[in-house]
C-alpha cells in the first residue's frame, strides 16, 4: 500500500500552523470556502491534521490546518521562564502527564504536516501580540527550509494593521495583516502562497477514488485502525474519547486502486450530544456517511453491541451505503474453539437488518487480520457495483415465485410481469406487478433472500421497487 498524499497528485501542499486560538481554522475555512475545519473558541479544537482543496489565480493546492502548537506544556523555554522549578514542576503534575504527551501529540502531528508541505503559513494574534510560543514556534520555522509566510490574523482595524509590524521581531520577513473572519488582507496571502510555489504544468486528475467511511462510537479504536491500515501515525491516538473531532480524509493506493479513507468523530446518542463542536462533529460523521461507498462500523468486543451501535447501523443503512463489521480488541477476549461464532450470534442479533454484512474480527492494537479489513470493504464494493442481466433477473423471479406463489384470491393474488436493474450503486431492482398494493414487505423479504441466495451482494443493501402495471415511470 502506497501512499499519495491525501486529495493530492500534483497539487502543492500548505500547512497552516500557530499557537491555539489564533483563528487557524478560521483561516482555513475562508481559504478553502467552505465550512470544513471546525470553528470554536476553545483552544485545542482541531487536534488531527484536516485536509481542504483551495485555489488562487489558477494554481490548485491543499491546505492543511493542524493543531494548535503550545509549547508551554512541551518545552521548558516559555512554560516557566520566570517560575520557580519546584513550582514548574507542580505546575506539571497538576496538568497531568496525559495531557502533556496529547500536546506532544499534537506538536508531532503539525511537525508531519510541515514536512509535506511546500508552503508553511505561520499564523499569530495581531490582538495579543507577539507571545512566548510565537517565539518557540519561530524558532522551530527558522531551521526549515520551506518558505514561510508570516500572517498576522485579528487585524481587522487600522491600529491593528499597524501593531502588526511588531512581528518582524520573529525573523521571518514581512508580515502579512489579515482577518480571517471579514476576509480582509487573505488576497494578499493568497498571492503570497501561490508566488512561493514552484512551478508545475501538470492537470489535477479526476476523482473516481472508492470511499471508505470508519465510523463508530468513541474510544472503539477508528484512528488506531487507520493508523495501522497506513503504517504511519497520520491521526491523533488517544484514550480519551472524542480525540478525532473532524472527518479526516487520507487518499492511498492499494493494488492500483485509488481509494480514500475517512475517520471520523464517534457518533454519541443524540441525547448525550453537547451543542457547539460535538454537534458539528456528529453531523460531520453523518456527511462522512454520504459521502462514503462502503463504512466499516467498528464495534468493540470488550462491549458487544450497544444500543447505539446499533443506532450507527441505522445511519448507514438509511443512506443505503454497504457495510463491513469490524469487532476490535479482538485481543482482550478469552477465545476458545466456538468463540468468534458465538459472538457473531449475538452481533447478528444486536444488529437487526444487518443479516448479509460481514463480520471481521480484528485487533488494531496488535495488528491481528488488519490486512484483511481493505480487501473485504473493496470486495464489497464490487458487490456493490453488481450488475445482474435482465434475462437472468426474469428466469430468477419466475422461478421463485413459481416455488412460493404469492397468498391472495384468484381475483386479488398479486402477478409478476418483468423485472430489471434500473441501476447500480446501490444495487435496485424494478419489479412490475399487478397491483404494487398487493405486495407484502414479507414477499418483498422473500424475493430480497432469493436474489442474496444467487448473487449474494454482500455486505450492500438492495433496493426493491414496485410498479403497478400501468404505471410506466421506472
Amino acid at each position: 500500500m502506497t501512499e499519495t498524499d491525501q486529495m493530492s497528485f500534483h497539487a502543492g501542499h500548505v500547512a497552516l500552523v500557530g499557537r491555539p486560538n489564533v483563528g487557524k481554522s478560521t483561516l482555513f475555512n475562508r481559504m478553502v470556502g467552505q465550512r470544513k475545519a471546525i470553528v470554536e473558541d476553545l483552544a485545542g479544537t482541531t487536534r488531527d491534521r484536516l485536509y481542504g482543496d483551495s485555489d488562487w489565480n489558477g494554481r490548485d493546492f491543499i491546505l492543511v490546518d493542524t493543531g494548535g502548537l503550545d509549547f508551554g506544556m512541551m518545552s521548558t523555554r516559555s512554560a516557566h521562564k520566570n517560575t520557580d522549578p519546584d513550582e514548574a514542576m507542580a505546575a506539571g503534575y497538576r496538568a497531568g502527564v496525559a495531557s502533556r504527551l496529547f500536546l506532544r501529540e499534537i506538536r508531532e502531528q503539525a511537525e508531519i504536516a510541515m514536512a509535506e508541505a511546500e508552503v508553511i503559513v505561520f499564523l499569530v494574534d495581531a490582538e495579543t501580540g507577539v507571545t512566548g510560543p510565537d517565539e518557540d514556534i519561530a524558532d522551530l520555522l527558522r531551521r526549515t527550509e520551506k518558505p514561510v509566510i508570516l500572517a498576522v490574523n485579528k487585524a481587522d482595524n487600522h491600529k491593528r494593521r499597524t501593531d502588526a509590524l511588531e512581528f518582524y521581531a520573529l525573523g521571518l520577513g514581512d508580515p502579512i495583516p489579515v482577518s480571517a473572519l471579514h476576509g480582509a488582507g487573505t488576497g494578499d496571502l493568497l498571492d503570497a502562497v501561490v508566488e512561493s510555489f514552484p512551478d508545475i504544468s501538470e492537470e489535477p486528475e479526476e476523482d473516481d477514488s472508492i470511499k471508505i467511511a470508519l465510523l463508530g462510537r468513541p474510544n472503539v479504536g477508528k484512528s488506531s485502525l487507520l493508523n495501522k491500515m497506513l503504517g504511519e501515525e497520520r491521526v491523533i491516538v488517544s484514550d480519551v474519547p472524542g480525540t478525532t473531532r473532524d472527518a479526516i480524509d487520507t487518499r492511498i493506493e492499494y493494488e492500483d486502486l485509488e481509494v480514500v479513507l475517512i475517520d471520523t468523530a464517534g457518533i454519541r446518542r443524540r441525547g448525550k450530544i453537547e451543542p457547539g463542536v460535538e454537534k458539528h462533529s456528529f453531523l460531520r460523521s453523518l456527511k462522512a456517511i454520504d459521502r462514503a461507498d462502503v463504512c466499516l462500523l467498528l464495534i468493540d468486543a470488550t462491549e458487544m453491541v450497544t444500543l447505539q451501535d446499533a443506532h450507527i447501523a441505522g445511519y448507514i443503512l438509511e443512506k443505503n451505503k454497504s457495510v463491513v463489521v469490524i469487532v476490535n480488541k479482538w485481543d482482550l477476549i478469552e477465545k476458545d474453539t466456538y468463540t468468534m461464532h458465538e459472538f457473531t450470534i449475538q452481533i447478528r442479533a444486536g444488529l437487526k437488518f444487518l443479516d448479509f454484512v460481514p463480520v471481521l474480527f480484528i485487533s488494531a492494537k496488535t495488528g491481528q487480520r488488519v490486512d484483511k479489513v481493505l480487501p473485504l470493504a473493496l470486495q464489497v464494493q464490487e458487490e456493490r457495483l453488481r450488475r445482474i442481466p435482465t434475462g437472468e433477473l426474469n428466469r430468477l423471479m419466475h422461478e421463485a415465485v413459481a416455488k412460493h406463489p404469492p397468498k391472495g384470491g384468484h381475483r386479488h393474488r398479486l402477478k409478476f410481469l418483468y423485472a430489471t436493474q434500473a441501476r447500480t450503486d446501490p444495487p435496485t431492482f424494478v419489479f412490475f406487478v399487478n397491483d404494487r398494493k398487493l405486495v407484502h414487505f414479507t414477499y418483498e423479504r422473500y424475493l430480497e433472500n432469493q436474489l442474496r441466495d444467487k448473487y449474494s451482494f454482500l455486505g450492500t443493501p438492495t433496493l426493491m421497487v414496485f410498479r403497478s402495471r400501468k404505471e410506466k415511470d421506472v
